[in-house]
């Protein structure tokens, strides 16, 4: 398992996203939240085509964090079912992967 990952989720307004970012932040569960948006989404839904206009979050974190973040944004996100899907991070500035765990252990938020 990798020390590092990208999660990502999609919530259906600017607000939600910004809201959504800043208490996962705020809980130092990631160490950066970049949301990327508006997107539209074409999905499949109750037997349904249907489609959105969403905001997608791309969020720096630690496997560590993985289950506590998971957990965070079910809890704080509008959908039934949240879209989560996690990519490990197999490489990249080795500051920058320091950086992110260093920003979601800290406890002086």
């Amino acid at each position: 398992m990798t020390d590092y990952v990208q999660a990502l989720t999609t919530v259906d307004s600017a607000d939600a996203s910004e809201q959504l970012a800043r208490s996962i932040t705020s809980a130092r569960l990631a160490a950066c939240v970049q949301i990327v948006g508006p997107i539209k989404s074409i999905y499949w839904w109750e037997g349904e085509l249907d489609e959105a206009e969403e905001w997608q979050l791309l969020i720096k974190t630690t496997t560590e964090r993985l289950s506590e973040l998971v957990a965070h944004i079910k809890e704080h996100h509008s959908y039934d079912i949240p879209e989560i899907i996690v990519t490990p991070i197999i490489g990249g500035n080795a500051e920058y992967m320091a950086w992110i765990s260093a920003e979601t252990t800290r406890t002086d938020a």
